[in-house]
């Protein structure tokens, strides 16, 4: 699929945009990455890694309760995604990977770090494992994404690139919409995820990233991924709403199959983003797990 701008993507990331929007912003190998690392100086680290469609400050609100806990936080946003560059390139896990590996290691949080991915974020993490496993604490996975067949034929249909170009213009932002009203199970939540992300994707090559996305990161049978995640070793919580839409909750008895978590917890009335709509009760989850592997004075055990 070639890369394509959108008529209503009216905004250009640049030197002079990006002086004006909140954050920091390192230069990686694929492009610049809008990011923030906050929190208490010498707490540990969570490095807080998104799905499909968000950008940083979806993290906030659970950003902020963790710090309260003593937490330092790295949250950032992925190519295509909130304020990080749109590159013309191949949207694939190997990019993702990449930019979670390179990040960490620009900014220096690469070791000792409690590793959060949430829906298509968790396979990112997952992948991370493989190269970095050894820097990793502590793993929690919240909603993962590839282990339902909800998508597959969505992405079968998309393999044609001129049929995958035709539906991301024709189609793009009504899919993207359609998909964000299933992700809370508040619809007051609903409204504000929509136009926080809507406003990103007024930026050149928006839908370019998430439609290239759609084609190339397989989103149904991951098994694999996350038995290689398991055979790590490293310790590992799960999350799930049991309201979830996008990654059914039907999926857990084979999660826990695959990954061997040392803890699950199912969280009622929430969706498909409990970091999201739940914030205050996910980073109790993560501030009490992590803190069973780490020792008195702060260092992981």
């Amino acid at each position: 699929m070639k890369y394509f701008t959108l008529r209503d993507e009216d905004r250009r990331l640049d030197s002079i945009t990006r002086a004006d929007l909140r954050g920091s912003f390192v230069e990686l190998s694929d492009g610049n990455t809008h990011y923030e690392l906050i929190g208490p100086e010498n707490g540990p680290v969570a490095v807080l890694v998104g799905g499909m469609t968000i950008p940083l400050f979806y993290w906030d609100a659970f950003a902020s309760h963790l710090h309260q806990r003593g937490f330092r936080t790295l949250a950032y946003s992925t190519y295509g995604r909130g304020y990080s560059d749109r590159p013309d390139t191949r949207y694939d896990e190997e990019l993702f990977v990449r930019q979670l590996g390179e990040i960490t290691e620009a900014l220096g949080v690469g070791e000792g770090v409690h590793l959060v991915g949430t829906s298509m974020g968790a396979l990112i993490a997952a992948g991370y494992l493989d190269r970095r496993a050894s820097t990793v604490a502590t793993l929690s996975l919240v909603g993962p994404a590839g282990l339902s067949n909800t998508t597959a034929g969505q992405q079968k249909l998309l393999r044609g690139d001129a049929l995958a170009t035709f539906v991301a213009k024709r189609f793009g932002r009504r899919i993207l919409l359609g998909h964000l009203g299933r992700n809370v199970a508040d619809p007051a939540l609903a409204v504000q995820l929509t136009e926080m992300i809507a406003h990103c994707y007024r930026f050149e090559g928006s839908m370019y990233a998430f439609f290239s996305t759609l084609r190339n990161v397989p989103l149904s049978g991951r098994d694999q991924v996350y038995r290689r995640a398991a055979s790590r070793g490293i310790p590992t919580l799960l999350v799930w709403g049991a309201l979830d839409e996008v990654t059914p909750i039907s999926g857990l008895a084979g999660a826990r199959e695959l990954l061997h978590p040392e803890r699950c917890h199912v969280i009622e009335r929430c969706g498909h983003m409990a970091p999201y709509e739940r914030p205050q009760e996910v980073a109790d989850l993560l501030a009490a797990f992590a803190g069973e592997h780490m020792a008195s004075d702060g260092r992981q055990s």
